[in-house]
């Protein structure tokens, strides 16, 4: 780590808590780190709000690492996720920061797992637990001085908690635990449920909330790409194929890949360095100065190294990863376009990276339009037009001054000049043959990934709502409840509810279709009845499920 002023390592926390940080990658906190961790270290209740990719898993994650006693085998700190996903994507975070903390013990608690293994680990002394909301309450049925030792809780997405139909539960927990404890709420939202949990059940609470800027630069054309995460060195590779760039800057999240990235552009021939915050400032400089005379084309950076970067000749800004934050987005983007010249900006998203995208575009007020992966034949087209472009000045006066040489070399080699003009062809192009199936050799296309929802054209409403359900998967019923999409829900909200209050592992589960005015779910034929009984007062943004077994007759 270098040594400098700020990071992590000027919040106070455990040195080796700043270790396992800064061995991710990770160089300065974002802005709820920033404003969070202080408040929690000083054992404060607090209400956060800030949206999904700020980092605030770790805002509440290291400053309670440091306040665990590891010497003490008992729960410590609970964390209530709405979905075993992010139940087990947290406690994942937990175990990563307490990598240099002997001792410290993290168990996720969730439905559709074994009872017993979860019980086992929080009595074996597991300080941290990290549980969806049902499932805990079915612990507590079967102990309820299982949470009497936990002095810190935290509500991670409550407002997603509540749509998923947890407030009963919620109140069950708070019951358990003790009244001393120290209680932070994270909400992307305060709707009037929210505010009245807090005012009941946290004390003096500080607010943190991290304000989102509203707009972007308009003269920035703005697009996304869907990839799978091992894709994204290939997707560059091969859109920097077809992309008319000066220069370009790609951002990515740790110092490491900016690193390997550089590399593998570099082995491609690109002019390419890495920027980060373990580069020294004078060859940071030296860095930048080859963007803007020439010598570099690509500088591969995180966001703290690329802070106050100014280089006019920057016409292409590349998202390798997504920011951390709506602002972060911004920063980076406005790198090109500067001084009123236009600039294009591309963002590569991951499967998980979905809901993030949304936000960027609800917080700047703009579309990052979808486009797809170049195919082969836009890679050879792009690769004859620079070819093109680099011989088209010389063929003015070519004949005037290499006439006699052609007529020359022709005879001495005894071939045609078509032939002689073909060989320096290969030459002028490395031996690279420009031919469809030889870029389709070289470079796979990438499978980009589509989201089922974007696939063909989409039915106008009512067709959606009169088309046929999907064939019955063999073992499975078919069910129907009156929610639909203008009720807001969507697939992962039915998903989520039927989980934690059903118990079902996530396979036990077949599809889910989401129509304007209802909804489908398939759910095992074998203990249907007695898995409806046990969903009847499920609650799902804010409404009763309802479920009710289908007839198709």
């Amino acid at each position: 780590m270098t040594q400098e002023t700020g990071g992590f390592a000027a919040l106070d926390l455990h040195p080796s808590i700043v270790a396992a940080v800064v061995a991710t990658g990770y160089e300065e906190p974002s802005a709820i780190q920033q404003q969070s961790i202080p408040i929690i270290l000083a054992g404060h209740d607090m209400i956060g709000q800030a949206q999904t990719g700020t980092g605030k898993t770790a805002a509440f994650a290291l400053p309670i690492l440091h306040r665990i006693d590891p010497s003490k085998r008992e729960p410590q700190a609970l964390i209530l996720a709405p979905t075993r996903e992010l139940a087990l994507q947290v406690a994942t975070a937990f175990e990563t920061y307490a990598k240099q903390m002997p001792g410290v013990t993290v168990v996720a608690v969730y439905g559709g797992a074994p009872m017993g293994p979860q019980l086992k680990a929080i009595r074996n002394g597991a300080q941290i637990v990290v549980a969806t909301p049902g499932r805990l309450c079915d612990h507590l049925r079967r102990d309820e001085k299982v949470l009497a030792t936990v002095n810190h809780l935290v509500l991670d997405e409550a407002d997603e908690m509540l749509k998923l139909g947890f407030m009963d539960d919620l109140e069950v927990i708070f019951k358990a635990m003790p009244e001393s404890r120290q209680t932070v709420l994270f909400s992307a939202t305060l709707p009037a449920s929210i505010r009245a949990i807090a005012e009941r059940h946290l004390r003096e609470p500080k607010h943190v909330k991290i304000q989102t800027k509203t707009q972007t630069v308009t003269a920035i054309e703005q697009a996304h790409l869907m990839v799978h995460a091992d894709q994204k060195v290939s997707a560059v590779l091969r859109l920097l194929e077809v992309e008319e760039f000066d220069a370009l800057i790609a951002f990515v999240r740790t110092k490491q890949a900016t690193l390997d990235l550089a590399s593998a552009l570099e082995a491609k021939g690109y002019k390419a360095a890495a920027l980060n915050g373990d580069i020294a400032q004078n060859q940071r400089e030296r860095v930048i100065d080859s963007l803007k005379d020439g010598r570099l084309d690509i500088v591969v950076a995180t966001d703290v190294a690329a802070r106050g970067l100014d280089v006019p000749r920057i016409t292409h800004v590349f998202n390798v990863d997504m920011p951390y934050d709506p602002e972060s987005y911004v920063h980076r983007i406005g790198r090109t376009g500067r001084a009123g010249r236009e600039g294009r900006a591309l963002l590569l998203v991951t499967p998980r990276e979905r809901r993030m995208l949304q936000v960027i575009e609800r917080v700047t007020g703009q579309k990052v339009a979808e486009v797809r992966l170049p195919n082969a034949q836009a890679v050879l087209d792009a690769r004859i037009k620079k070819l093109t472009n680099s011989l088209a000045p010389l063929v003015a006066d070519a004949e005037s001054t290499h006439g006699d040489l052609l007529d020359r070399l022709t005879a001495d080699i005894g071939c045609s000049p078509r032939a002689l003009a073909a060989a320096l062809l290969r030459k002028a192009t490395n031996g690279q043959a420009l031919t469809l199936d030889a870029v389709e050799k070289e470079q796979p296309l990438v499978p980009t990934y589509t989201p089922r929802e974007r696939t063909g054209d989409r039915p106008e409403r009512g067709e959606r709502e009169r088309r046929a359900p999907m064939p019955l998967g063999e073992g499975r019923a078919r069910c129907r409840t009156a929610l639909g999409a203008r009720d807001g829900i969507a697939a992962k909200n039915l998903l989520g509810a039927i989980l934690n209050e059903g118990g079902l592992a996530r396979e036990a589960i077949g599809r889910i279709q989401v129509r304007d005015s209802f909804s489908l779910v398939e759910l095992p034929e074998e203990g249907l009845e007695r898995l409806l009984t046990k969903l009847k007062d499920t609650r799902v943004a804010g409404k009763q499920l309802k479920l009710r077994r289908y007839r198709e007759d």
